[in-house]
C-alpha cells in the first residue's frame, strides 16, 4: 500500500485528508502537536483498515522530523509527504506595523523552515518511490496583499518559491502545492475571530481537491482548490 506523511492531522483540512487517503488504503503517518486530538484521529482513520502511525510531536523539532521518516520507513516507504502544519504567528492577526516579531520567527521556523528540513529528511525515500510527491500547503495570502495577513502570507509565499525551486530541481517528483481558499477551521476562526464562517467551506469539501492531484498527476506547480473542484 501506498505510505503518506502528512503533517497538522489532528484536526482540520489534515484531519479530513488523513481520513480521505485511509478510505483509498494508503497507509498513514501522522503528526501533531496535540497527541489527545491525534490519538483520537489515529483512531478513527485505522477504521478504515489502513496501518496508521500516529506521531505527537513538533515538526520544528529535528529528531521528531528524523521519527516521522523513520516511521514511513517502518511501513515500506514513503510516496507523498504533505506538510500541513502551520501557525498564524500572531492570533488574531495584526497589522505588520504591531505584529510581533517573535511570532513571525515563529511561523517562519513552524511554515518554512520545518517543511523544508522535513522535505530533506524524506528525500531519499521520496526519489525511491514509484510516483513520489510532496503537497506543501500555500495560501491566497501569498500572492493577495490582505490586511493583517502580512505575517503569515509572507511565509506562505516563502514555501511557495521553495516549492517552484524544488520542482526543478527534483524533476523525477511532483512538487503541488495548493491554495486550498478559506476553509471552515479552527485556524480561520482564530486568525479572525469577527468574522461569519457558516458560508465557508468544509475541509471534507475541499480534500476531494487533493485527490484529483493524486489521480491526474498534473505537473509539478501552484494550484487552487477551488480549480481542482471545478475540472472534476
Amino acid at each position: 500500500m501506498p505510505v503518506a506523511i502528512i503533517t497538522g492531522a489532528s484536526r482540520g483540512l489534515g484531519r479530513a485528508l488523513a481520513e480521505a487517503l485511509a478510505a483509498r488504503g494508503w497507509d498513514l503517518v501522522l503528526d501533531a502537536r496535540g497527541a489527545q486530538a491525534l490519538a483520537e484521529t489515529a483512531k478513527a482513520v485505522s477504521g478504515y483498515g489502513t496501518r496508521v502511525e500516529a506521531a505527537p510531536g513538533d515538526v520544528t523539532d529535528t529528531a521528531h522530523r528524523a521519527g516521522l521518516v523513520a516511521a514511513a520507513r517502518k511501513l515500506g516507504g514513503l510516496d507523498l509527504l504533505v506538510n500541513n502544519a502551520g501557525i498564524l504567528g500572531a492570533e488574531p492577526l495584526v497589522p505588520l506595523g504591531s505584529h510581533a516579531l517573535d511570532g513571525f520567527r515563529a511561523a517562519l521556523e513552524t511554515n518554512v523552515v520545518a517543511p523544508l528540513g522535513l522535505l530533506q529528511e524524506a528525500l531519499p525515500l521520496l526519489r525511491a518511490a514509484p510516483a513520489g510527491a510532496v503537497v506543501n500547503l500555500s495560501s491566497d495570502a501569498a500572492v493577495e496583499a490582505y490586511r493583517t495577513w502580512g505575517g503569515y502570507g509572507a511565509t506562505k509565499a516563502a514555501l511557495d518559491q521553495l516549492s517552484a525551486v524544488l520542482a526543478v530541481e527534483e524533476p523525477g517528483l511532483r512538487i503541488w502545492w495548493i491554495d486550498p481558499g478559506g476553509i471552515r477551521t479552527d485556524m480561520l476562526a482564530a486568525a479572525e475571530p469577527d468574522e461569519d464562517l457558516s458560508g465557508t467551506p468544509t475541509p471534507e469539501e475541499i480534500a476531494p481537491a487533493f485527490l484529483r492531484l493524486l489521480d491526474k498527476r498534473p505537473a509539478s506547480s501552484r494550484y487552487t482548490a477551488a480549480a481542482l473542484l471545478e475540472s472534476r
